[in-house]
């Protein structure tokens, strides 16, 4: 209990761009569980102020000659029980409701529906809205609307993963061969980070990803330019690195549309300098951290599926120019 109220006055403490905090949200589906978080804390936070005053109130009469009868005792007990029942099942009223909530979204019209696939130990996101033609495949980095609901098909391509926005949404479970879903709004614009929320293996904990919530306008702006190929009005340097690219192991897992490379078990590189992060928001996009999860993943990422790639000293430059090229 101590734990939970020092938090409660820690987090309010906290600045309001905290972006992975179910303490701030920032969409109607994030609020109805922060509202059951105010109830329990408040409620908690009452009671143990009630149990630590009659318990300051038993020592200080410690030892003295008033007793409370044995008659006194078994009413004062019963009333007790009583009253932590009674509290109790409202709790548990409460939030049933508020669980029953949650679960019953109703399917909208301008919903914007992205099939969610979890990995050891990244994300997939397919945009399905529109002609077949439309889908977009990304990876690790998903961007909504503000003010659109979002509903999400999540399931897992391996084991069971969770996937979870604190900011943005409740959890769900990613299972094997099963759809699992859920619908959530963004109201602010800004940046949330998500995580998998189920222990899934060795690097559980580096499953990130990042949302972010966007304009209309800038949404339709990325989302019509994520769907372009791969551009090829590359410089020379650039065009060296292609070749690197194309030459490596990287093509068997990797897809980079317009090129032909078209691995499918790998998140897809098309736009890969567009995204804030790799290693699913493990580290800054950077040349240096690009470099040093290219060469030397299993020391960045221990247990990772991506092997260690041998590129030559003289062709990472190169290389890292080519996929500086693909926003």
């Amino acid at each position: 209990m101590n734990c939970l109220l020092a938090f409660s006055l820690f987090a309010a403490v906290l600045p309001s761009t905290i972006n992975q905090s179910a303490l701030y949200p920032a969409g109607p589906q994030a609020a109805t569980p922060y509202y059951l978080w105010n109830v329990f804390a408040w409620v908690f936070g009452i009671l143990w102020v009630i149990v630590v005053g009659f318990m300051i109130v038993g020592l200080c009469y410690r030892g003295r000659a008033t007793r409370i009868s044995e008659l006194a005792g078994e009413k004062a007990v019963a009333t007790g029980a009583a009253f932590t029942a009674i509290i109790l099942l409202a709790l548990i009223v409460i939030s049933s409701a508020i669980a029953r909530d949650i679960a019953t979204d109703q399917s909208q019209a301008n919903e914007l529906k992205v099939r969610v696939t979890g990995h050891q130990w990244w994300w997939e996101f397919q945009y399905q809205n529109g002609p077949a033609d439309r889908f977009l495949t990304t990876a690790n980095e998903l961007h909504i609307p503000i003010g659109r609901p979002v509903r999400m098909e999540v399931r897992s391509g391996d084991v069971i993963h969770s996937f979870w926005v604190p900011s943005l949404s409740p959890k769900i479970d990613a299972i094997p061969d099963h759809f699992n879903e859920i619908v959530f709004q963004a109201d602010k614009v800004g940046t949330y980070r998500g995580q998998c929320a189920e222990f899934c293996g060795l690097q559980h904990a580096h499953m990130g990803f990042l949302v972010v919530a966007e304009t209309p306008a800038d949404f339709q702006k990325w989302f019509n330019h994520q769907l372009d190929p791969s551009q090829d009005n590359l410089s020379a340097e650039e065009q060296q690195g292609r070749q690197v690219f194309l030459s490596s192991p990287c093509v068997v897992c990797h897809t980079v549309r317009g090129t032909s490379a078209f691995g499918g078990i790998a998140p897809d590189l098309t736009h890969l300098a567009s995204r804030t992060t790799i290693a699913a928001a493990l580290l800054s996009n950077t040349p240096g951290n690009l470099s040093g999860w290219i060469t030397d993943s299993q020391r960045v990422k221990p247990g990772t599926q991506m092997p260690p790639i041998d590129i030559a000293s003289q062709d990472m430059q190169p290389l890292l120019s080519y996929l500086d090229a693909l926003k």
